[in-house]
C-alpha cells in the first residue's frame, strides 16, 4: 500500500478581533474549529476554500492571501495532512444555509476566549494558524501555482 498525504484547506476569517470557526462533531466529540475539509476531485485550493468555508458556517468568504501550508500528523488516525490555509475576507452570511452533517454550527471567537476553550480544539492546528495570521504571516495568493 502506498503512503498518500491528505490535502485539506483551511480558512482564518477575522472580524472586529473575532475569528469565524466550526464547532462540530469530530469522532464522536464536539469540537472546535477552522472551517476546512478535503479537496474535492477536480476543485482549485480556492475554490475548495469558499466551497468549505460556505458548507460548515454559512458564510461566503473571499481569500486574499496564504497564511501557509501546513503539515499535520493526526495520530487518532495515523493519517497525514497537508493543509493549505487561507486568510479570507467574511463577505456575507447565507440565511438558512445548509451545513455539512456533523456540523453543530459557526462560532464567532476571540484568541482569548478560543484559549479559554483550548481542550475543545479538534487539533493544534487551530490555535497554530491563528497565531500565525496574528504575526503577521502573509503570503500572495499566486504563490500557488494550479493548471487548469
Amino acid at each position: 500500500m502506498r503512503w498518500t498525504p491528505h490535502a485539506t484547506v483551511a480558512c482564518i476569517i477575522e472580524q472586529d478581533g473575532h475569528f469565524l470557526l466550526v464547532e462540530e462533531m469530530a469522532s464522536g466529540q464536539r469540537v472546535i474549529n477552522q472551517p476546512a475539509g478535503h479537496l474535492e476531485q477536480g476543485e482549485s485550493f480556492l475554490e475548495a476554500a469558499k466551497r468549505e468555508t460556505l458548507e460548515e458556517t454559512g458564510w461566503l468568504v473571499e481569500p486574499e492571501a496564504l497564511l501557509g501550508l501546513y503539515t499535520y500528523y493526526a495520530p487518532s488516525n495515523g493519517v497525514t495532512y497537508h493543509r493549505f490555509c487561507f486568510i479570507a475576507r467574511a463577505v456575507r452570511q447565507v440565511p438558512d444555509a445548509r451545513l455539512d452533517d456533523g456540523i453543530i454550527g459557526p462560532l464567532w471567537l476571540t484568541r482569548e476566549e478560543l484559549e479559554a476553550r483550548r481542550p475543545e480544539l479538534r487539533s493544534e492546528m487551530v490555535t497554530r494558524c491563528i497565531d500565525d495570521y496574528l504575526r503577521g504571516t502573509r503570503y500572495p495568493l499566486d504563490f500557488i501555482q494550479e493548471t487548469a
